[in-house]
């Protein structure tokens, strides 16, 4: 129950919040909106105010927005003309449909940045917690509970840090300087180039030393509103830029499309971050949100960036792009999205029945 919940609750949040982009900028461009519909299909629930029917729908996998006039093939009421989406500014229609995903990735930043002055950034000290055997670390004499101060006369406090010191050293002997029960001593060692994996499941070479991180020197630092807007920015950055680079591997066909999830895969992890708290249902939101941004942004036609690429074709060009192509255009775009829910139902089924 807790995961059905956690999953309606975590996606009726980022739909809301998408569609309430294209809404708020629709109103601000003078542009009348009919239906604004969380989910698809059958209206369970719903309410008129104005011209604008607000309604909750059977299917929970989306919304739309529906304006005035949106549909180019179909001309509006002569009085509905100024309230009318397609008889809009190119620069009018860019900003509507750009919004939905804009206000994605406001959301993600807005969490973030809630969630490390509220709960505070998580940190790991440079504190051994575990020597591996036949490693580095151990032939230099590195023991569980040292903390690692300075990596060649530079100060370090922060584990990522010293790892980003170590890789940078492309395997030259590094001269540490480490804290034993309260006194200094110094050791020199030198990494070993060694096969892992990145967070792709791809094989890469790295320079290791051979130690583990102890619980230990987890801490967190809580930091000053005024200044939770930085890390808070490199959340949402970092999120985007590791969910672009998933597409373009997708796409060349470095990533499995076995590794693709949709709903049932959403459901489970956000009962599992449930399970954890509200602190983790949030990230995962904030994460989803700029998954949902950059995946509404693609130039594929019948989503967002399908008709911004098609507004920016018009805006060089200073013509409308024909009605035909714009059809034809949106078949394919819904051939490649019913094909894109396909892969991800049979991965979701495939993982629960393994």
């Amino acid at each position: 129950m807790l995961t059905v919940v956690s999953a309606l609750a975590v996606l009726g949040v980022l739909i809301f919040v998408h569609e309430l982009g294209h809404f708020l900028v629709a109103k601000l461009c003078g542009v009348g909106v009919e239906v604004f519909s969380l989910g698809f299909g059958p209206k369970i629930a719903g309410f008129t105010r104005g011209r604008t029917n607000y309604r909750l729908s059977a299917i929970p996998l989306g919304g739309y927005v529906r304006m005035t006039g949106e549909d180019p093939r179909s001309e509006p009421n002569p009085q509905d003309i100024p309230l009318s989406f397609t008889h809009k500014p190119v620069s009018r229609r860019l900003a509507i449909v750009a919004a939905g995903p804009l206000f994605n990735v406001f959301f993600a930043l807005a969490v973030f940045y809630a969630l490390i002055i509220c709960a505070g950034l998580p940190q790991m000290s440079t504190m051994v917690g575990n020597v591996l055997p036949d490693s580095p670390a151990a032939a230099a004499g590195l023991r569980e509970n040292d903390v690692i101060t300075s990596l060649d006369g530079r100060p370090v406090a922060q584990w990522e840090e010293m790892v980003e010191m170590v890789q940078a050293g492309q395997g030259r002997t590094l001269q540490l300087e480490v804290n034993r029960e309260g006194g200094n001593i110094a050791l020199s060692l030198t990494p070993r180039l060694t096969e892992s994996k990145n967070v792709f499941g791809e094989p890469v070479q790295v320079y290791q030393i051979g130690i583990q991180g102890s619980p230990l020197g987890l801490s967190v630092t809580y930091i000053p509103w005024q200044e939770a807007f930085a890390p808070a920015w490199d959340k949402t950055w970092e999120a985007g830029k590791l969910i672009f680079i998933s597409i373009v591997k997708l796409i060349d066909g470095s990533l499995s499309l076995d590794t693709m999830g949709g709903p049932i895969k959403i459901a489970q992890i956000s009962g599992q971050a449930a399970e954890h708290g509200l602190d983790s249902l949030a990230y995962l939101a904030a994460i989803l949100s700029v998954n949902l941004a950059i995946i509404n942004l693609l130039p594929i036609p019948a989503l967002d960036g399908g008709h911004l690429l098609f507004f920016s074709m018009e805006a060089v060009s200073r013509r409308k792009p024909s009605l035909r192509v714009q059809e034809r255009a949106q078949q394919v775009g819904i051939f490649l999205l019913i094909t894109l829910m396909v892969v991800v139902l049979y991965n979701d089924i495939m993982s629960l029945i393994q």
